[in-house]
Parts: C-alpha cells; sequence; structure tokens
C-alpha cells in the first residue's frame, strides 16, 4: 500500500489534465499521447511526435526564460508548444507571441539559412475563453493588410477554449481535461494514463512525491511572500516617520531600488 497523507490522496484524486502538475505527469516522454493531443487540435493524423517534454526550460541570455509545459517535436523540425492556463492573464497574446519568439530562436542553428526554420506552433488550452469569440479554438496567423493573403512565415500561434465539450473530437478532448475520473473519459489512452497515477502504486507514489515537493515549494514562497509584505509595512512605517532612505533600506531588509519605489509611492 502506499504510503501517502490522507489529503495528498485526495488531492491527487481530484487532479485534472487541467492542472499542469498532473498533465506534466501525464504527457512526460509521451509521444504516443502528445501526438494524440496534437493530432486532435490540429486536426490533422499524418502528425508524428518524435520528442515530447515537460517543463522544459527555454534560455533566453538576454532576456525572459521559459519554462514550458509541454515540448514536443516533429521528425521534419516543427515545434510544438502546449500550455494549459487556467488564468486569463496567463494566456496573454504577447505572452504567446514571446513564447513563439523563443520557439523560433532554439529551432535555427548558428549559420542555417532562414529557409531552415520549421513552421513552429504556440497552443494554449485555456480554462475561460479568453478571445471571447465563443469559439471552440482560435488559429492565430499573419496576413497581409492590403489583399488579405497569408503572410506564409510559418508562425502559429491556437487557443483552445475548453468551455466548450461539445461532441466533437476537440470537445470530447477537452471534457477529458476536465474529468477527474479517468473512467469517466472519452479517450482510452488518456484514461490508462491517468489511471496509472491515480491507482496503481509505482503511479501513486511518483505523483505524491511531485505533489509533496510542490506543496513544500508552495509554503515556502507563502512564508517569503509574508515576510516581503511584514517588511514593506515596516518600510512604509520608517518613510511615513520621516527616516532616510539609507536609514530605511539598512533596517527594512529591502532594497534601495524597492524603498524608493515605495517613497515615491508614499509623497505622490
Amino acid at each position: 500500500m502506499v504510503n501517502l497523507r490522507a489529503d495528498t490522496r485526495e488531492s491527487i484524486a481530484k487532479l485534472t489534465l487541467m492542472d499542469d502538475i498532473f498533465m506534466n505527469k501525464v504527457f512526460e516522454n509521451d509521444t504516443e499521447r502528445t501526438a494524440l493531443l496534437l493530432r486532435i487540435i490540429l486536426n490533422n493524423d499524418k502528425i508524428k511526435v518524435v520528442k515530447a517534454v515537460t517543463q522544459q526550460k527555454l534560455k533566453n541570455l538576454s532576456g525572459h526564460d521559459l519554462q514550458l509545459d509541454i515540448l514536443a517535436q516533429e521528425e521534419n523540425g516543427k515545434l510544438f508548444n502546449v500550455e494549459v492556463q487556467n488564468h486569463s492573464s496567463g494566456a496573454a497574446a504577447r505572452r504567446a507571441r514571446y513564447h513563439l519568439s523563443l520557439l523560433d530562436a532554439h529551432s535555427l542553428p548558428k549559420g542555417e539559412v532562414y529557409q531552415k526554420l520549421p513552421d513552429n506552433y504556440v497552443i494554449f488550452i485555456t480554462q475561460y475563453d479568453v478571445l471571447k469569440g465563443g469559439l471552440p479554438i482560435y488559429h492565430i496567423n499573419r496576413r497581409i493588410e492590403e489583399n488579405n493573403v497569408d503572410f506564409a512565415d510559418g508562425s502559429h500561434i491556437i487557443y483552445v477554449n475548453n468551455k466548450i465539450k461539445d461532441n466533437t473530437p476537440l470537445g470530447r478532448l477537452m471534457h477529458d481535461f476536465n474529468c477527474s475520473n479517468p473512467n469517466d473519459m472519452y479517450y482510452p489512452e488518456l484514461a490508462e494514463k491517468a489511471r496509472y497515477f491515480k491507482e496503481t502504486e509505482k503511479g501513486l507514489t511518483n505523483m505524491g512525491d511531485v505533489f509533496e515537493k510542490l506543496l513544500a515549494k508552495r509554503e515556502k514562497e507563502a512564508v517569503e511572500k509574508a515576510a516581503k509584505e511584514k517588511n514593506i509595512e515596516f518600510a512604509k512605517g520608517l518613510l511615513a516617520d520621516g527616516m532616510s532612505i539609507e536609514f530605511t533600506v539598512r533596517h527594512s531588509k529591502l532594497s534601495e531600488a524597492e524603498v524608493r519605489e515605495l517613497a515615491s509611492k508614499l509623497s505622490a
């Protein structure tokens, strides 16, 4: 019997594929199920995935790094980044643009001609209808405004609306992404993998380890956030009492930039 805390076991039972911690485990290094996901979303049965990783970090030496939910690759070099977003702010248009820009930057080896840059896809599966068009899926591709002709640069951004769960392959997939009980899923491939992590000893142990680490991380972040808020309130009090920037920095554990920002807000 797997030795898990009762609340951890209960939490795992409630997880769905819309929870990135669970989705990451289900699709981790699983080319067949990742291919299934992409074939349904892109309506293309010919997609063949040769590599599928989760929580892949893309480095940007001069800017913001990215931690991707799923990064998949086809034989021809095409890259697919699939992200689950439960908050509208996480699926902002400029975020999609940034994800695509880093995919492109990692797709063209040094010295290669631009024609070797493959088609790349960023796919957001969103809990809410972020683009507010009432559609199950949105394909965003560049077009020339003057003649409405496609600008075929190979970039593709797709939003999948998880709110629509109709009787189509995509609708059934979105239904499965919201199922906590594998027995309620339409796609047996997804149900089988979900059942492994929820019901088998090895799967539960694996999932439990990940879940406990996540809880510990969140608890640590909560403590750090509370301490930060306490330091901010303390600094505000010092500044309100007329203390100098230097004195406040020395006693509040905040950086000089943070204290100066607080001071500017207090004096506004």
